[in-house]
């Protein structure tokens, strides 16, 4: 069974999902923007996922880290993304 990382990431205001496939390029891959800068919901998570054809993988938990361009300036603001292991929902 092959896995996948699904990635939430805010992007000019609004969260957006997405699934990374690895050798396909990045404007190829799944995506569902929520047009809203309030964080979505586990279960709208799960619901935009099984939209892009991807289920959570068993004991799968949503992870957070914090990405920044300007490592050498603390005063600068910060990417949220949290990512998750997924499988298509066919397997």
């Amino acid at each position: 069974m092959a896995t996948f990382k699904a990635q939430l990431a805010n992007s000019g205001g609004q969260w957006c999902l997405y699934v990374v496939l690895l050798g396909v390029p990045v404007s190829q891959w799944p995506e569902r923007a929520f047009g809203s800068a309030v964080v979505p919901t586990v279960q709208e998570r799960s619901r935009a996922l099984n939209a892009l054809g991807y289920v959570f993988t068993e004991g799968a938990e949503w992870e957070w880290i914090e990405d920044s361009a300007t490592f050498d300036d603390p005063s600068s603001a910060v990417l949220l993304i949290a990512s998750v292991t997924v499988r298509e929902a066919g397997e």
